[in-house]
This record gives C-alpha cells, structure tokens and sequence, in this order.
C-alpha cells in the first residue's frame, strides 16, 4: 500500500522515491512486523491461556521432562506471526505482484491446515489432531495450487525447469507433471520438515529466520537482472519482490522468538510451522532454488530424515536407531539440556546457510 501511494505523491512528498526500493521497504517491513509482534504478543498470549487452560498437549512417548516443564503453555503462536506477516506485507509489498500473493496464498494455505490441526488437538486433548492422510491430502492440494499458479508466472524456460547449483545455465526441463510433482513434494516437504523440528523452545524459529533470510538475499539477487547476469543465477523477473516478504517474516519471527525464548511463553504449534515450512518451499520453487533449499535448510531435512529412518528401521528389523526421533529428542535422552541442543543447532543452521549461499558464486 505504501508504494502505491508513494507513487500518487511522488511529485509532492520528498523522498517518496524511496519506496519504490526494495532494500528500503524489506527494512521498513522488518522492523513494522517485529512492532506489529511487541504489540500484539502479549494480548494474544493472554487470549489463548484463556481459551486453551491446559495449554498444548504433550505428546505421552515423548521425553518425560516436557510434560512437567511445558505443560499449560499455550499453542498456536504461529497466528502471532502470521498476523504480523500479513499485515506488514500489505503495507509495504508490491500489491501488483504476482508473486506476492502466491506466497501469501501458499503460507496462509498451509497455516490454515496447521491451525485445523492444533485446534483438534485442543478439543481433543491429546496431541493426535488432522489424521496424517488428511493433511497430506490438505497439503497437497495447497501445494497444488500454488506450483501451478508459478509455473504460470515464470517465463520460459523456468517454467517447468529444474536450476541446479554449482552450474551456470544448466536447467533440467521436466515438463509440466514432473515439475508439479517435483514442486509439491518441496512444498509439502519443507512443511513437514519444519513442524518435525519444533520440539523445543526457540529450536524451529530461528533456523527459520536464517533461511528466510538467505532466501531473501536470494530473491533480490534473482530478481535483479544486474546482478543475476553478474552471478549467472536465472533471472527471474518481479522475484525481487519476495525479498520484502521474507524480511516481514524475519521481523515476525524475531517478535515471536521473544516470547517463545526458554522458558517459552507460547509454542508455534503447527499453525505456525506448517505455515513457514509452506512459505520457504514456495520461495525456493519461485527463485529457482529448490535444491539449495535442501541445504539452507539441511537441519530441517536431518530432523525430518531422522524420523524417516527410525519408522523404516522399527518396521523392517524391529530396532530403533535413534533413542527418539525426530533427532533433538535423541540428544535430549542421551542427557544433553535443552539450551545445548538448541543452540548447536542454530550454529549448524547458520553454517548450512552459508553453504548454501556460496553456491551462488561457485559456479
């Protein structure tokens, strides 16, 4: 909105220009959702103790520690933050955009499926909500809609291509069943990956601010015909506009982690992991990154791997090869606190993001 309206008055207001930047409005859009957080968290907070009284279920084969430690915090906190994305969004991004509301339409999508989910949950008072079937079936369809509204948007020949990093101008064309294919299996994947690894306070969020971060970083540069052509990435033209999305989701996520820092206040529940999960998959099939974000993201795939193996391995030969999976439950029963696990893996994130910006230069 800002920017529509920075240009009606771009003659009679100085420095109404600024607007039409997209570095100036991704910091204006940062700092708007992270007051958008301060302000709205702790009403919000209150509303859901209120509403929910013995706050999130906690899982019963899960670490024993949790249930006297994280009972009666409440759930849903990812609204917090998708409130602040939403907003912030509509004030300072490019309402002409295509690719602004795809990624809205794609976060909100996979929120609405997360808040289904922890709702069940809470009726229910257990931590079984949305069958499994039912929201892949859900998620699905999202991810459906949004693969092919980008495989609408992108110019040819990214259109149903696959951009691999290391390599300057190789694409691999799939074709528009392959491409949909492929595209919703990242979508849902990354969905899926992120939900797997919020398990404790603080442990999902910021490795996701890192990647929303390196993706914005990416989306400007993919956007930017300059310096695309400088680092032989695929230009992809209006893609820049992402990077204000992904800067309101940093200021989001940074508001939130304040309230969700041990001892959390509130937990994001799937409201809000599914929903970031959904937006960063979105993301990397828009930019042309989708295999980067195999590596940005490297600790959202291990946690998700790490359940993966555990099911096969119990299935197959009747042992586990974890003490329990998703992976930072293994290191909690193996006597590891809470705070170590967290921050190593935010080191491992950061260090998996700067592998994966590298790739943008070794080529």
């Amino acid at each position: 909105m800002f920017l529509y309206l920075a240009s009606l008055f771009q003659d009679a207001i100085p420095g109404a220009s600024l607007f039409s930047y997209i570095t100036f409005r991704a910091g204006g859009a940062t700092m708007t959702a992270l007051v958008i957080s301060f302000i709205l968290g702790p009403w919000l907070i209150a509303k859901l103790k209120v509403k929910q009284r013995k706050g999130q279920p906690i899982r019963k084969d899960g670490p024993q520690s949790h249930i006297v430690s994280k009972a009666g915090t409440p759930t849903m906190g990812g609204l917090l933050i998708l409130l602040a994305v939403l907003i912030t969004s509509l004030l300072w991004g490019d309402l002409r955009n295509g690719y602004f509301w795809i990624v809205l339409f794609s976060t909100f999508s996979f929120g609405l499926i997360g808040f289904l989910d922890d709702y069940l949950k809470l009726r229910k008072g257990s931590s079984d909500g949305v069958s499994g079937r039912a929201k892949l079936l859900m998620q699905t369809l999202a991810a459906t809609i949004t693969v092919l509204s980008v495989s609408y948007m992108l110019p040819e020949p990214l259109a149903t291509s696959y951009a691999l990093p290391f390599f300057k101008d190789l694409l691999i064309q799939l074709g528009l069943p392959m491409f949909l294919f492929m595209g919703v299996f990242v979508m849902v994947g990354a969905s899926n990956a992120v939900n797997l690894t919020d398990g404790l306070d603080g442990l999902a969020i910021v490795p996701t601010l890192i990647a929303a971060a390196s993706f914005g970083f990416i989306a400007y540069l993919a956007g930017n015909a300059i310096f695309s052509n400088y680092l032989q990435i695929h230009y992809v033209p209006g893609s820049g506009e992402l990077a204000v999305f992904c800067a309101a989701l940093i200021g989001a996520g940074l508001g939130f982690l304040w309230f969700n820092a041990p001892p959390a206040m509130v937990f994001m529940g799937d409201t809000g992991s599914l929903a970031l999960g959904g937006a960063l998959g979105a993301i990397s099939i828009m930019t042309k990154h989708e295999i980067v974000l195999a590596i940005i993201g490297g600790l959202f795939v291990l946690e998700a791997v790490s359940v993966i193996v555990q099911v096969a391995s119990f299935k197959l030969t009747g042992k586990r090869v974890f003490r329990m999976a998703p992976l930072h439950h293994h290191f909690e029963l193996r006597g590891w606190a809470e705070s170590t696990i967290v921050i190593r893996f935010w080191i491992i994130s950061v260090v998996l993001a700067l592998i994966g910006l590298a790739t943008l230069k070794l080529r």
